[in-house]
């Protein structure tokens, strides 16, 4: 494998050819996500729960084989065969060090990530390290193994000082690893508690652009040669204040989560108030704030999060992997590096999922439907009686305001998360683990070999326009 290297907007190898990047996220293996291993709440709090349900030893023993199944060389192989050329590595501080001992890393994570980098390298594939969960918590989602909300990190010096030391941990384990493409520094930043409605958002570019000097001074300190990929601040969605000229080998890493790749209306259509076809898909991509930075800074561009999603809604399949056909030709003509989310999941997202019949989607159904009916938070207020009683609750107190003569609103997305996920997810924790109580380490290895890729389901209708445009 060659040592890849920015030059101007394009990404070169040593001959300086340009080198076009497509391929995967494998979200849910080292940053664990409820809708991609089957659970509810945030990883750290259900392996709490999962101890006090099964006891230490058998809880550790579950979470350790869901891992080893969950991704091995028989998925690298099957990426490669899709024709990636990338694989993006979410991981979750939490499996590297602990907040009881900071700085004292673990090699037990060390040891999985060592494995997937030779198996990357051995069969083609590019790495990047994509710091997904960061200590403090550097925004408020379930997807950065956050269950209470808090922002903490940009203001908390321990925490920066611990973010900044596990990348120099990082670059001094794999500077010389040939799979190893880049550091992604910071997954979805999100400098603001809240997401009010401001004439001027408040995003703190200041902390958030020392932050990302800090870490690349510490990694250049070891490692010279490789690729630093920045993102946005508002979830990779908003750049005015990002600086990227603090190095000349950085790429703007961007997401493009947009409405015609998610949900059952048909498309070409109006979706949301809005007709998206082609032509509308290239003008959203244009207007992004990260794709009008990197234009303007002449910086290559990483797309390193988009999707398609498909659960509760079988019969629009392909009405959503049309749009995401028509999103990655955007991509190509736009002659951008991208990688999907997300490899392998129960049933959202994934290229592949777990077969439905298996032991173990048979055994967490009844607390995946009460999550699906009652604790589901995906950035908006969910349908069912639940949501409902909890949007009347909002209301009730919007009139309560008013009556007061206070002309504010409740932010009924904010209400849904902490409500749903920071209490109810949570909550559902302990019936959850309860599933598993009683049972002997052979039966949960059983259940957990569902996770293994020869036990997968192929999508195949996404797996196919995700091989034509590889």
């Amino acid at each position: 494998m060659q040592l890849l290297k920015v030059n101007q907007y394009q990404i070169v190898n040593p001959a300086g050819e340009p080198v076009r990047l497509r391929g995967y996220n494998v979200g849910g293996w080292l940053n664990m996500e409820d809708f991609i291993d089957g659970f509810v709440g945030a990883e750290h709090n259900l392996r709490a729960a999962m101890a006090r349900a099964l006891g230490n030893e058998k809880a550790a023993f579950f979470f350790e084989r869901l891992l080893d199944y969950f991704f091995t060389e028989e998925d690298v192989i099957a990426m490669r065969a899709v024709g990636a050329n990338v694989l993006r590595l979410p991981f979750n501080y939490r499996h590297f060090e602990t907040d009881e001992r900071p700085f004292d890393y673990l090699e037990s994570g060390f040891a999985r990530l060592d494995r997937a980098l030779d198996w990357c390298a051995k069969h083609g594939i590019y790495v990047i390290l994509d710091f997904h969960a960061v200590q403090g918590w550097h925004n408020p989602d379930w997807h950065s193994d956050n269950a209470h909300v808090h922002i903490l990190l940009y203001h908390e010096k321990q925490y920066q000082d611990r973010f900044v030391a596990l990348w120099e941990q990082m670059a001094k384990r794999y500077h010389k690893h040939p799979a190893l493409l880049g550091y992604d520094l910071m997954n979805e930043p999100c400098t603001r508690v809240r997401y009010e409605e401001y004439d001027s958002p408040d995003y703190n570019w200041t902390a958030l652009n020392a932050l990302y000097r800090r870490a690349a001074e510490a990694i250049r300190r070891i490692d010279s040669h490789h690729i630093l990929f920045v993102e946005g601040d508002n979830f990779a969605c908003e750049y005015g204040g990002l600086d990227d000229s603090f190095d000349d080998n950085l790429v703007v890493s961007t997401h493009n989560y947009m409405s015609p790749t998610g949900g059952g209306d048909p498309y070409p259509g109006v979706i949301d108030g809005l007709f998206w076809n082609r032509d509308i898909v290239a003008a959203e991509f244009g207007m992004h704030s990260g794709t009008r930075l990197a234009f303007q800074a002449r910086k290559p561009i990483f797309v390193g999060e988009f999707g398609v999603w498909y659960a509760g809604y079988p019969d629009a399949l392909g009405y959503r992997v049309a749009a995401l056909d028509d999103q990655l030709g955007v991509f190509d003509s736009a002659g951008v590096h991208w990688a999907i989310w997300t490899w392998k999941d129960i049933h959202s997202m994934g290229s592949y999922n777990l077969d439905p019949e298996s032991a173990f989607v048979r055994t967490i159904a009844p607390i995946m439907k009460l999550k699906e009916q009652a604790a589901d938070w995906e950035g908006e207020m969910p349908q069912g009686k639940v949501a409902q009683a909890l949007k009347a609750t909002a209301d009730a107190i919007d009139a309560s305001l008013e009556g007061e003569g206070i002309a504010r609103r409740i932010d009924r997305s904010w209400f849904a998360q902490y409500t749903l996920f920071g209490y109810l997810a949570q909550f559902l924790q302990v019936p959850y683990a309860d599933l598993f109580r009683g049972k002997s380490e052979e039966q949960l290895d059983d259940l957990l070999s569902a996770f293994a890729f020869k036990n997968c389901v192929p999508k195949q209708p996404l797996l196919d326009v995700i091989r034509s445009h590889c």
